[in-house]
């Protein structure tokens, strides 16, 4: 006679994860590195770098606890427009952040929005504006451990499209286009180090990027937008603009616009859903509609 405690332990999907070593894959309910388990999160989870970026987003939304925080990584879920909706802070760079997407994703989350600050590399990128990351270069080095330097690292077509409608809607000014992840805020995005060292090749790494048309410079969405097209989730980022490297411009400024719109997308990306799955879709395109205000 066998009870549900034998019979769970001898399901074929319990027997592969019992054949991991435990130093391969230390996450068993609870996640190594964000300290959640599933329950925790929402499908769909705003990805900040700065911790403290956490409070100033939820401020936005209808309700919220904070259901984790360890390291770098402070996660909280709540509602926004009665949308289920979480928040991870990832630190900074490439190497953290792709860590988080893959806790994430292991504990049911698969909508994943990039939401923090850049520098702009175009005149018309003026500080205050937001950039709504179409596809990025990979010029961080963490996403070319998980595949080929030439696999492109694009965001989704309806997470670009819903952050482009929340923008609309709220009248902010944005940019649509390509970002550049580096894994260096100064050699890595042509800025002299200390006592004015030079990298080789920073003195034309900007006007290289700017006649590729290339937007703006950050640190993560690379390896974001990667990770996320490997896996089958969706995926993209918004920034608001700080630093503007053409006109030499610096000002914190604008910085609850990408969480006001990021927010505001995933309201819209649930009513997308909503909307294909009434017209028998396999997924929203344009020529389902979106009827809501």
């Amino acid at each position: 006679m066998s009870g549900a405690g034998e019979d769970a332990e001898s399901a074929p999907d319990a027997d592969a994860r019992n054949d991991v070593p435990d130093s391969e894959d230390p996450n068993q309910e609870e996640q190594y590195h964000l300290e959640v388990g599933p329950g925790d999160v929402a499908e769909s989870v705003l990805l900040p770098g700065n911790p403290e970026r956490v409070e100033k987003i939820t401020d936005g939304w209808d309700d919220h606890e904070v259901v984790a925080e360890h390291r770098e990584y402070r996660t909280a879920t709540g509602t926004y427009d009665e949308t289920p909706i979480s928040v991870t802070s990832t630190g900074i760079g490439s190497p953290s952040a792709a860590i988080a997407v893959e806790e994430l994703a292991r504990v049911g989350a698969d909508t994943l929005l990039r939401v923090g600050s850049c520098g702009a590399i175009r005149e018309e990128a003026s500080v205050g504006d937001l950039i709504i990351t179409t596809g990025a270069v990979r010029q961080e080095g963490t996403s070319k451990e998980y595949v080929r330097e030439d696999y492109p690292a694009s965001a989704d077509d309806r997470v670009v499209g819903a952050l482009v409608t929340a923008a609309e809607r709220l009248g902010y000014d944005y940019h649509l286009g390509v970002t550049a992840s580096t894994d260096g805020f100064y050699a890595g995005q042509g800025r002299p180090g200390f006592d004015g060292f030079e990298a080789a090749g920073s003195d034309e790494l900007v006007e290289n990027l700017r006649e590729a048309g290339v937007l703006n410079f950050e640190m993560e969405a690379a390896a974001v937008l990667t990770l996320a097209n490997l896996y089958g989730l969706r995926a993209g980022a918004v920034c608001t603009v700080y630093a503007n490297r053409v006109t030499g411009e610096f000002r914190t400024e604008g910085e609850r616009k990408a969480a006001k719109v990021a927010s505001e997308a995933i309201s819209i990306l649930a009513d997308m859903d909503a909307a294909a799955e009434e017209a028998g879709a396999d997924r929203w395109h344009p020529g389902v509609g979106l009827d809501v205000e």
